[in-house]
C-alpha cells in the first residue's frame, strides 16, 4: 500500500520530531484522510529497521480491527497479537500488539519492554489523574524508562480542558497537521453542503453539566411529537435523492420515537442502535445499511469514533452538543469519498454549527473564558449557514440586513460548515522584501522570515517563515520555499534572506488574502508565482544582501 503524500508527510514528520526532540507528538488528520495507514508504517519501520517492540492502543474495536487489517496490508510478515476482550483474544509476546485499553491497561509489565506506544483518537486520553492510559504507560515506563509515545487524532482538544498537548500532557507538540478544506480541495475528501432544520426546539433553558448539556433535558426538549413528525418530514424531503443517511439523535426514546415516525408517515424503514442494542442485531444493521440495503439509520452515541461507511451521504444531527469534538465526529461520518455521491448534506437541526463553526476551523472554547459571538448565521430564505461576513447568501441571493453596530468587534472566525467561504481577495505584486525578525519580548524564541508583499500604493501584506522553528512549522516553511527555489532549504534566517536578496526565489506575481471577520490580521493564503530560476553560483557573492534586524512592532505578529 502506497501512502499518500500528506500521509508520507505525516510519517516522516513523527520520525523527525522523534529524533530532535525527546517529547511525545501528535499527529492532527482529520477524520477519514487515513491515520490507520500512518500507524501500520511506522509499526513496520520501527520492527524491520530499527527491531523495535511496538504496542497500539484504542478504545474500540472497530479501530483495533482497522490498525490490523491496515497492518496486514503494509507490512504481512510483522508478528501481531491482538488484546481485547471484545475480540476474544488475548495475545502479549509479539513485535506489535493491538490492545484494547479497557482489557490491556494492566498488562504492561507482562507486555516486557517496548519501545513505541501509538494511541489512536489521542483525545481519549484524560487530561489528569489516574485513567486507564496513564496507568498502561506509567507502567510501560518503569519496564522501559526511554519508549516514547505518539497519538493520532482528528480532534486534539478536549471539551473542557483545552488542547490534548503541553509541556506537561502526555502528548507535548502537533508535528504534523492538515485540514479538512485542503484535503477536500485535493480530492481526499467529500466536499460537504449544510442547512439549518426548520423544525427546532427552544434550548434556551438547557443547563449544561460537565461542558455539556444535561441529557436528560436535552432528550425531552427534542422528543416532543410535532418537532419529530416536523424534522422527519424535512428528513424526507432533503434526502430524496440521498442514498445512505445517518441520523443523531438525543436519546434512546427520541431515536424511537424518530425511527416510529419515519415508518408511519413517510413508509420508509429506518434502523436503530444504541449502547444496549444486542451485537448480533447491531451487526446485522450495520451491515445492511453499508451494502445500501437500508437507506436510514439512526443512533445514539455509538456510529461517531470508528464507524466506516464511505456511501453516507446526509448526516442529520436531530441533537444538540457543547462538544465540538463530538460535532466534529457526527458531521466526520460524511467526509469518506465514495463512486456514488457528489458531496455530503449535513442537516443541522440541533444549532451545532453556529455554535462551534466549521469543522475544519472549529472555534475552541478555552476553560474559563466566554462563548463570544455566532461564528456564522442562517439564512431565513434557504437556511443555508453561511459566513457571517457574507451580506448577500452564496445559495439563494438573499439580502441579509446591516449589522448592529456593537462595541466588540463580531468573533466570527468562519462559515458553515467549511471555513472555505471566507472572504477572498486577489491582489498583483508589485514588489517583494525580506526581512529578519526576532520577538522583543522573547528574545530565546527563533528568529523568522517576515515576507511582505508590496501591492500598490501603500499596501503591503505579510507572512512569516519559520526556518528555525521545528515540527509542523519548519515543515510549512520548507514546502514555501521548494515550491520557489531550486536552492537546498536554509536552516538560517540570515541564509534565508541571503538567497531571498540574491534572486533564489520565483517572483510572486500576484497574492489571495483570506479576511476573517473579528480577526485583526488579513492571512495571505495563496499565491502565483513566476518560474524558479536557475541555481546560484555562489562563489561570486551577492552585493544586495544586508543583515537586518526589522523592528516589527510585536502586536503585528499573528503568533
Amino acid at each position: 500500500m502506497e501512502l499518500r503524500p500528506y500521509q508520507r508527510e505525516a510519517v516522516d514528520a513523527v520520525y523527525r520530531h522523534l529524533r530532535e526532540r525527546n517529547d511525545n507528538p501528535c499527529v492532527v488528520l482529520p477524520t477519514a484522510a487515513g491515520k490507520t495507514p500512518c500507524l501500520a508504517t511506522v509499526c513496520r519501520d520501527a520492527v524491520n529497521l530499527w527491531n523495535g517492540r511496538v504496542v497500539i492502543l484504542a478504545h474500540v474495536k472497530e479501530l483495533l480491527e482497522q490498525a490490523l487489517d491496515k497492518l496486514r496490508a503494509i507490512a504481512p510478515e510483522l508478528p501481531v497479537g491482538i488484546y481485547s476482550a471484545s475480540l476474544k483474544r488475548r495475545e502479549l509476546n509479539y513485535a506489535v500488539t493491538i490492545g484494547g485499553i479497557q482489557s490491556i491497561y494492566q498488562k504492561a509489565c507482562d507486555l516486557g519492554p517496548v519501545d513505541l506506544i501509538i494511541i489512536d483518537e489521542a483525545h481519549m486520553i484524560p487530561p489528569d489523574g489516574e485513567g486507564r492510559y496513564r496507568q498502561f504507560i506509567s507502567e510501560a515506563k518503569a519496564v522501559n524508562p526511554h519508549v516514547r509515545v505518539i497519538g493520532l487524532t482528528a480532534t486534539p482538544f478536549r471539551m473542557n480542558s483545552g488542547m490534548i498537548c503541553g509541556p506537561e500532557n502526555i502528548l507535548n507538540q502537533i508535528c504534523f497537521e492538515i485540514g479538512v478544506r485542503e484535503l477536500i480541495v485535493q480530492g481526499y475528501l467529500c466536499p460537504l453542503r449544510t442547512k439549518a432544520g426548520m423544525a427546532r426546539a427552544d434550548m434556551s433553558n438547557l443547563h449544561v453539566r460537565g461542558g455539556e448539556f444535561i441529557a436528560g433535558e436535552v432528550e425531552d426538549v427534542m422528543d416532543t411529537d410535532d418537532l419529530v413528525q416536523a424534522a422527519c418530514a424535512e428528513i424526507i424531503e432533503h434526502t430524496a435523492d440521498r442514498r445512505s443517511v445517518l441520523i443523531f439523535s438525543a436519546g434512546v426514546r427520541h431515536g424511537q420515537h424518530v425511527v416510529e415516525a419515519l415508518r408511519s408517515r413517510h413508509g420508509v424503514e429506518c434502523g436503530f442502535v444504541e449502547g444496549n442494542t444486542p451485537t448480533r442485531e447491531r451487526d446485522e444493521l450495520l451491515g445492511r445499511f453499508k451494502r445500501g440495503e437500508l437507506k436510514y439509520l439512526a443512533n445514539v452515541n455509538v456510529l461517531t469514533t470508528g464507524f466506516d461507511a464511505p456511501s453516507i451521504d446526509c448526516v442529520a444531527m436531530l441533537r444538540p452538543t457543547m462538544s465540538p469534538g463530538l460535532y466534529y465526529q457526527m458531521v466526520g461520518r460524511g467526509f469518506r469519498l465514495h463512486p456514488d455521491k457528489a458531496d455530503c448534506l449535513i442537516l443541522d437541526f440541533g444549532g451545532n454549527i453556529l455554535r462551534h463553526g466549521p469543522v475544519d476551523d472549529l472555534r475552541i472554547k478555552e476553560p474559563g473564558k466566554g462563548d463570544g459571538e455566532a461564528p456564522a448565521k442562517e439564512c431565513p430564505q434557504c437556511h443555508a449557514v453561511v459566513h457571517a461576513a457574507y451580506s448577500n447568501c452564496p445559495e439563494c441571493g438573499h439580502e441579509f440586513p446591516p449589522p448592529e453596530k456593537s462595541r466588540h468587534e463580531a468573533q466570527a472566525t468562519s462559515a458553515g460548515i467549511l471555513s472555505d467561504q471566507m472572504m477572498h481577495s486577489a491582489y498583483e505584486v508589485d514588489d517583494v522584501s525580506y526581512h529578519m525578525h526576532f520577538k522583543r519580548s522573547d528574545p530565546i524564541t527563533a528568529p523568522t522570515m517576515r515576507v511582505d508583499y508590496h501591492c500598490g500604493f501603500a499596501t503591503k501584506f505579510s507572512e512569516w517563515v519559520c526556518f528555525e522553528h521545528t515540527g509542523y512549522a519548519r515543515q510549512k516553511a520548507e514546502q514555501w520555499w521548494r515550491q520557489r527555489s531550486n536552492e537546498p532549504v536554509p536552516h538560517r534566517i540570515e541564509e534565508a534572506v541571503h538567497l531571498a536578496y540574491s534572486g533564489a526565489l520565483a517572483p510572486t506575481l500576484s497574492i489571495t488574502i483570506g479576511r476573517k471577520p473579528g480577526s485583526r490580521y488579513d492571512k495571505v493564503v495563496g499565491h502565483i508565482l513566476g518560474a524558479k530560476p536557475p541555481r546560484i553560483d555562489t562563489d561570486e557573492g551577492v552585493a544586495k544582501y544586508v543583515a537586518t534586524y526589522s523592528g516589527i512592532p510585536e502586536d503585528e505578529i499573528p503568533f
